[in-house]
């Protein structure tokens, strides 16, 4: 039987099951009735030789020479790059690839290593499947705490990290250590004489130790909620609701110092704090607007009055002036005839006596 093989194929020839040798391009001519066999197949990528053993094939000079042969172990991973580009990765197992046409060429990284190796560039990192590492953010402000097998191991600042998990468990905690700001709304509180107030109250506060943190706390914003409600309904109990509208500062700064001695306790530092809102009860809100309506009236009469008395003071003086000197009496007399005539449309006068004495006379 007549062969062709081409320039980019090969041919594995057996007789009677027998392995013999590989075929380059070429014209051949076979016997199938003497037991020989050709199988003709691509030279490019993976060798795919119907089941020959490997250890068969390389005692053939000619398929060592065509060929590379890669054997990745379980904790391997292994980058495949024909003609310099990277294509893919390959892990657990023998690779056998043609390298006549093209170059090929494998990369093996141990995956036994804690962090990833600096030889991986971002390119290769994607090919990596995502069930072989563990992936840290740090963003500006945070801590990561790496646990190996639930062991602290490492502790991280702002960065992007890779841990390989192939042979061991690995897990990430990140916490945020920025400032943040806490609202405690609606605390009702029984004051000293049994009034009911609500209190919306604001602090902020950020992480000082993070492994303590993570290790002694849960739900660290709802217990130093708690905390903070406490505080509060132990303070303000102790204290009338007049002492407090007037003491409103004086107890924020209390209630600051007292936050500050748990900050230990709870791996955290507190900024500032203070009572935004004290909501009254309905009913305390409306005497309370009463009495303010009447201080306000209160304080109106008193002035109205001390214009008054000035006022007449005033008057009191200019008459004073007027009697010791003739010249200003007739001066304002003239003013107020001004006045007159302005707001009058028509006057009649006689021709007997001065024009001036007759205008006063209507006063």
């Amino acid at each position: 039987m007549r062969y062709i093989i081409r320039d980019n194929e090969v041919g594995f020839l057996s007789r009677n099951g027998k392995f013999l040798r590989i075929l380059n391009a070429g014209k051949y001519n076979f016997w199938k009735k003497r037991g020989y066999e050709l199988e003709i197949t691509e030279a490019a990528g993976e060798v795919k030789c119907s089941g020959i053993p490997y250890e068969v094939l390389e005692k053939d000079e000619d398929f060592r020479n065509a060929t590379v042969r890669y054997e990745i172990e379980n904790d391997e991973i292994g980058f495949l790059y024909i003609n310099g580009k990277l294509m893919g990765v390959s892990n657990k197992g023998e690779y056998v690839f043609w390298n006549r046409f093209e170059k090929v060429d494998m990369k093996i990284f141990s995956m036994k290593e804690l962090k990833f190796q600096e030889e991986l560039t971002k390119d290769m990192i994607q090919y990596i499947p995502q069930r072989y590492y563990t992936k840290v953010v740090v963003g500006q402000g945070e801590e990561a705490l790496i646990y190996i097998n639930n062991t602290l191991t490492d502790k991280l600042s702002e960065g992007l990290y890779y841990y390989w998990n192939v042979v061991r468990e690995v897990k990430a905690v990140v916490i945020d250590m920025k400032w943040r700001e806490l609202n405690v709304v609606g605390q009702e509180i029984l004051t000293k004489d049994k009034v009911g107030i609500r209190l919306n109250m604001v602090t902020n506060y950020r992480i000082t130790y993070a492994e303590k943190s993570v290790s002694d706390r849960t739900n660290l914003t709802d217990q130093l909620y708690s905390f903070i409600q406490m505080v509060s309904r132990e303070l303000i109990g102790n204290y009338k609701l007049d002492e407090i509208l007037e003491r409103r500062s004086e107890l924020s700064e209390i209630l600051d110092r007292k936050l500050r001695e748990g900050e230990k306790d709870f791996c955290v530092e507190f900024g500032s704090f203070g009572i935004r809102d004290i909501i009254l009860p309905g009913e305390i809100r409306e005497i309370m607007n009463t009495v303010l309506v009447a201080e306000k009236k209160a304080q109106a009469n008193v002035i109205e009055r001390r214009e008054e008395v000035a006022s007449t003071r005033s008057l009191m003086n200019t008459a004073k002036l007027m009697d010791e000197n003739k010249t200003l009496f007739q001066l304002k007399r003239l003013e107020y005839l001004e006045r007159i005539c302005n707001r009058v449309g028509e006057i009649s006068v006689s021709g007997k006596g001065d024009l001036i004495e007759q205008l006063s006379q209507l006063i």
